[in-house]
């Protein structure tokens, strides 16, 4: 069971979750559950201030420094803030995800001349990004540049992939590719996508975690979780 507090505020009260290799897991709740926090907390990027955290075999809340950095070579992560550089080009955004398995050399000729260049070109495709590789991060879309950080995920061949809101600038058409994609990964990873969505949680995975204020509301396979469930953890009285 894990516990956090953000600024002060429990953000994650006794969460228990487990994931199992290639199972496909969807957060959902309101803005404020905890959904980030706890994505945060399993990418290694927030401590928890209670319980522990095994992910891929490793207690990551233990790591520190090297231990730390080799073994978040093993998860991708999608976030919603994506923090691509914009002065780059698309394909060395996308090569990024990458680079943690690159010999500094590897890296540093690679930004002369782009590497792996036509799996770069596979991704951006596969995202509706075609054709784009050459153009400045800056000059796209806010769309856009989500696509390109699921096109880095996409490549980097991750044993966990982690998602937050990651069709949240995106249309609802591209919205059910760039889920379908995620779920078809090469390796066969293990997803865990935080969505506002129920619709699309229930076409893309297995199971569907309810958080509410920090609390696990609902832990079910998909086809368990009802209508009534879902208006249940938003709050939604049925009219009528």
């Amino acid at each position: 069971m894990v516990g956090s507090n953000t600024a002060g505020v429990r953000a994650l009260h006794e969460v228990d979750l487990t994931i199992a290799p290639g199972e496909r897991v969807a957060l959902l709740g309101e803005s404020g559950a905890g959904k980030s926090t706890l994505l945060d907390v399993v990418a290694g990027l927030t401590v928890p201030t209670s319980g522990s955290v095994e992910v891929l075999g490793a207690a990551i809340d233990e790591l520190r420094g090297r231990a730390l950095r080799r073994h978040r070579a093993d998860i991708g992560v999608v976030r919603q803030q994506h923090g691509l550089p914009e002065s780059l080009r698309v394909v060395h955004n996308v090569n990024a995800g990458r680079l943690g398995t690159w010999s500094t050399w590897r890296a540093l000729t690679s930004l002369v001349r782009p590497r792996g260049r036509a799996e770069v070109d596979s991704a951006l495709a596969a995202v509706g990004l075609a054709g784009l590789a050459d153009r400045l991060t800056g000059d796209l879309s806010g769309g856009q540049q989500q696509r390109v950080a699921v096109a880095r995920a996409l490549i980097e061949q991750r044993r966990l992939l982690l998602a937050d809101e990651p069709v949240s600038a995106v249309d609802p058409k591209l919205s059910d590719d760039v889920l379908r994609l995620l779920r078809a990964a090469d390796g066969d990873p293990a997803v865990l996508v935080s969505l506002h969505d129920p619709g699309l949680a229930r076409r893309h995975v297995d199971r569907i975690v309810g958080l509410r204020d920090g609390i696990v509301h609902f832990d079910l396979p998909v086809d368990e979780v009802s209508d009534r469930r879902i208006d249940d953890l938003y709050r939604i009285t049925p009219s009528g």
